[in-house]
């Protein structure tokens, strides 16, 4: 499948990805515990994250309440892997790059399966 897609593009998209999980992991974890946490991941994601955050400060709107500030920041990454993605690599039809990251992902989680079940 990567074959036809550019190094650079996948790793791009990669980098891309790994930011919008991130910040889709840091929303999940503020749902169950506080930004004060203590918990290791929660900090973690919370110090990677603070500085996308401040970036996207300017356009996020003020009636969002701060729990999902990280998923709207996130929904920006998505749009660039999706829409803005294929359109550099001169695809006629968007969302023609079909998530690398979650393809790999996929595969390596139905491997993992195959070799449970067998």
């Amino acid at each position: 499948m990567t074959v036809a897609i550019p190094l650079w593009a996948v790793v791009l998209d990669y980098i891309l990805g790994m930011i919008m999980w991130t910040l889709i992991a840091r929303f999940g974890m503020r749902l169950f515990l506080p930004e004060e946490s203590t918990f290791f991941f929660s900090q973690f994601f919370i110090k990677v994250t603070n500085p996308l955050l401040k970036l996207f400060g300017p356009i996020t709107p003020s009636f969002l309440i701060p729990p999902l500030i990280p998923l709207y920041v996130a929904w920006f990454f998505f749009m660039v892997r999706f829409y803005l993605m294929p359109w550099l690599l001169g695809y006629s039809v968007m969302g023609m790059l079909s998530f690398p990251l979650e393809s790999e992902f996929g595969r390596g989680v139905a491997y993992l399966i195959g070799l449970i079940l067998n």
